[in-house]
């Protein structure tokens, strides 16, 4: 058996100076095809396809809006930056963005679905299905009278919506609905028909504030008729007595006809 001899130390330097020369020269290659790639106007976004709910804002404007924001090409373009972009747009809850091969986008949309004011006046906020405030500019094209108000603490808007979708069913033996539903910054709740009847429900968990709202519902018709007046009668009810409600009726007074004004009534 023969004992290989040791390779000399300049063939060996030769070699490792050639395999990082082969090395160099790949990773120059690669990165002057990357370059490349990164530059080539063929890769450029040629098409933003548009898909899901454009209800509030068509697929044309939002390309428009949406295409000068948009910086680098098919291997460039920050996706968190061109999301961010189209749920900028008016109404636009999320959108899922995505490449696909040579330069197009592929955007699917999720609009707000609109299902009450979030305080009064002008130009307020609305709140979603998921109890999410946002602002409409430019969109909002509701009518005064189609959607409930809510308000409360900031921050407070789904528990406020939660609270309607409970209590509003309560009042259908009415023929009514709560119009306005409100969390005061004391923890207390007012609710106010769309007949005008303010009533206010007090605090506590949302069982007790339903069954005080079930009591009152189920017993009001018949202590207005004992008054000779229908439940439209109603103009504010105070649920926050133990075992019963205090109710005032339009037309139904405890001031003595005979009594001189700011004279307080009496009682018996």
């Amino acid at each position: 058996m023969t004992n290989s001899l040791p390779v000399p130390v300049d063939v060996r330097l030769m070699n490792v100076t050639t395999s990082l020369l082969v090395t160099g020269l790949v990773l120059a290659c690669l990165a002057a095809g990357l370059w490349w790639a990164l530059r080539n106007p063929a890769f450029a976004i040629r098409q933003i396809v548009v898909a899901g709910d454009t209800t509030h804002n068509s697929a044309t404007s939002l390309r428009a809006a949406v295409a000068p924001r948009l910086s680098g090409n098919f291997f460039t373009l920050d996706l968190a930056s061109a999301q961010a972009a189209f749920q900028a747009a008016p109404w636009v809850r999320r959108a899922v963005v995505q490449r696909e091969f040579p330069g197009r986008l592929n955007v699917i949309l999720q609009e707000h679905r609109a299902v009450a004011h979030w305080g009064e006046g002008d130009d307020t906020p609305l709140v979603n299905s998921f109890g999410e405030v946002f602002e409409a500019a430019g969109g909002n094209d509701l009518s005064d009278d189609e959607l409930p108000v809510l308000a409360g603490p900031e921050g407070q808007a789904a528990q406020v919506l939660a609270m309607h979708r409970l209590l509003n069913p309560l009042v259908a033996p009415l023929d009514a609905q709560i119009a306005q539903l409100a969390l005061q910054s004391r923890g207390n709740w007012q609710a106010e028909l769309d007949n005008g009847a303010v009533i206010e429900l007090g605090h506590g968990e949302p069982p007790a504030l339903a069954a005080r709202l079930k009591q009152f519902v189920g017993t009001v018709k018949e202590v207005a008729a004992r008054h000779q007046r229908p439940v439209e009668a109603v103009e504010a009810a105070d649920l926050r007595h133990p075992g019963g409600y205090a109710l005032r009726l339009r037309g139904v007074t405890t001031v003595r006809p005979d009594t001189p004004p700011g004279k307080p009534a009496a009682t018996r």
